[in-house]
């Protein structure tokens, strides 16, 4: 019987343009890739089991495959489009690029020596998909999510480096569609259910619900950053996060109406070739399976 992989509705509509996403979306600082390894115990080790899960287009299977430790990446990702565009990068022989999901991963069980989610855990940050994340690692082994966040895509709490960076945010925020992501932060509550101890009393023992699987408190790390950029380019960056991919064409040019006013009007900071400074900070979260 086939495995019923499954992908939100509004990450398949909003990623079908596989080859935009790919194009427009940032690679990752080599400082925060380089630290994320360390901290997940693979740094130097040759020949380490790294699964990329939800893997996408491989913007971070790409940083893992020419480097001097050999890994051995196994990369999943439910999406047939996405998963298309990182077959065509043709990473080598050590890259295996498989059909699955959070939840359904074709891998036996500990044959990870880590686990990474680019740019993706907010996805499918549930009790289901971390039963299977534990399932897949090595005892001991550690699970680690990157993500690269632009100002206006940062959770509301942050303030933004200028105002309008903030307006663009303001946008992002407007057209919520109720799928939690990174900014909402509610998948880091997934690690904390997961780890209810609360006291199970018998006549003769006391038990806790669901012993811990990995451990809190989370491991964290940012690390921020600049980039230049053309008005075309933010807004080609942009039209990647789902929400916007999501809008129909009418809507989708309001939107791009507003974002080219504020471009244009707002205080942005250009070089000589007119490109805008872009903020932005990469995050970094790690946990050990228990």
């Amino acid at each position: 019987m086939a495995i019923p992989f499954t992908l939100d509705s509004r990450a398949a509509s909003g990623f079908k343009n596989a080859s935009n996403y790919d194009t427009h979306r940032p690679t990752y600082p080599p400082e925060a890739v380089e630290k994320l390894l360390k901290h997940l115990g693979v740094e130097n080790q040759r020949n380490a089991q790294v699964i990329d899960l939800a893997s996408g287009t491989g913007k971070f299977t790409e940083l893992l495959a020419p480097r001097p430790e050999e890994f051995e990446i196994l990369a999943i990702e439910p999406h047939e489009g996405m998963r298309e565009e990182l077959v065509k990068k043709n990473l080598g022989s050590r890259v295996k690029v498989l059909h699955g999901d959070a939840a359904h991963m074709p891998v036996e069980e500990g044959r990870g020596d880590a686990l990474v989610a680019a740019q993706a855990f907010h996805w499918f940050a549930t009790e289901e998909s971390l039963k299977e994340i534990h399932r897949v690692l090595r005892r001991g082994a550690k699970f680690g999510m990157i993500w690269n966040l632009e100002a206006y895509n940062a959770p509301k709490e942050w303030s933004s480096v200028t105002s309008w960076e903030q307006k663009l945010k303001d946008i992002v925020l407007s057209l919520e569609d109720g799928h939690p992501r990174f900014r909402h932060m509610k998948w880091k509550e997934v690690f904390e259910k997961q780890q209810d101890t609360t006291p199970l009393q018998t006549l003769k023992y006391t038990f806790t619900h669901n012993p811990p699987t990995f451990s809190l408190p989370l491991g964290e790390e940012t690390f921020q950053w600049t980039v230049w950029m053309s008005e075309e380019a933010i807004w080609g960056r942009y039209t990647t996060l789902s929400q916007i991919a999501n809008l129909d064409e009418n809507e989708r040019e309001e939107v791009r109406k507003k974002v080219f006013t504020v471009l244009n009007e707002g205080d942005t900071e250009r070089n000589d070739k007119g490109e805008i400074a872009l903020h932005g900070v990469t995050y970094l979260c790690w946990t050990s399976r228990i």
